[in-house]
C-alpha cells in the first residue's frame, strides 16, 4: 500500500509540476499518466471531472482528492483518507515551491526576457490542451463508446439527452450573458434529472 501511495504521489507531483493553465490543462496529463497505467479507467476519470467541477474548490485539487480516495478503496477508510490527503498535497506542492522561489528571487525573474518568452510559448499549448479536453468531454458525453486512443468508433450508444442538455445550456449562456456558474450547475442538474428520468 505504501509503495502504491508513493508511486501515485509522485505521479501527482509531476502533474502539478508540468501543468500550466489550470485544472483543465491538467486533464490530458492525468489521462496520460493514470489511464495508461491502469490506475483509473477513462470513464471514472471523466466522472471525476464532473464531480470536481461541481464541488467547491480548484478542479485540480478536487480531482487529486477524489482519485487519491478512489485509488485506496481496497485498503479501508483510513487509507482512503490518507490517499486523499497525500494526493492533494502532492499536486499542490509544486505550485507552492514555485511561488516560494518567485517570492524569494523577486519580481525580476518574472520580468526577465527568458521567462516572458517561455510564457508566450506556453499560451498556445495551454489553449490546445483545454480545447482537446473540451472536445473530448463533449464526445464522451454524447458517444461514450467512442475512443480516439484505441480508434474504436462505436456510435451505438448515442446519448441524445446529453446533447440536448448541452445545447440548452449554450442557448442559456448566449441569452443571459451574466448568468452565474452556480445557477448553470443547478440548471444542468435539474435538466439531467428531467432528461434521464423522463426520456
Amino acid at each position: 500500500m505504501i509503495l502504491e501511495l508513493l508511486n501515485l504521489a509522485w505521479i501527482f507531483f509531476k502533474i502539478g509540476l508540468f501543468t500550466f493553465g489550470g485544472g483543465y490543462a491538467m486533464i490530458p496529463l492525468m489521462e496520460s499518466e493514470l489511464v495508461s497505467r491502469n490506475l483509473i479507467d477513462i470513464n471514472t476519470l471523466y466522472d471525476f471531472i464532473g464531480i470536481a467541477e461541481s464541488t467547491p474548490g480548484p478542479i485540480a485539487i478536487n480531482m487529486a482528492t477524489f482519485i487519491g480516495n478512489h485509488a485506496m478503496v481496497d485498503y479501508g477508510i483510513l487509507a482512503r483518507i490518507l490517499g486523499s490527503m497525500v494526493m492533494t498535497t502532492a499536486v499542490a506542492l509544486p505550485s507552492f515551491i514555485i511561488i516560494l522561489l518567485i517570492a524569494s528571487l523577486g519580481s525580476k525573474l518574472l520580468e526577465s526576457k527568458l521567462v516572458t518568452e517561455a510564457f508566450k510559448g506556453l499560451k498556445p499549448t495551454v489553449i490546445g490542451l483545454i480545447l482537446s479536453v473540451s472536445v473530448g468531454l463533449l464526445i464522451r458525453l454524447v458517444f461514450p463508446l467512442v475512443s480516439f486512443k484505441t480508434l474504436s468508433f462505436d456510435f451505438s450508444s448515442f446519448k441524445y439527452q446529453s446533447l440536448i442538455i448541452f445545447a440548452l445550456l449554450v442557448m442559456i449562456t448566449f441569452y443571459w450573458k451574466k448568468i452565474s456558474p452556480i445557477k448553470l450547475i443547478l440548471i444542468s442538474a435539474i435538466l439531467g434529472i428531467i432528461m434521464y428520468t423522463i426520456l
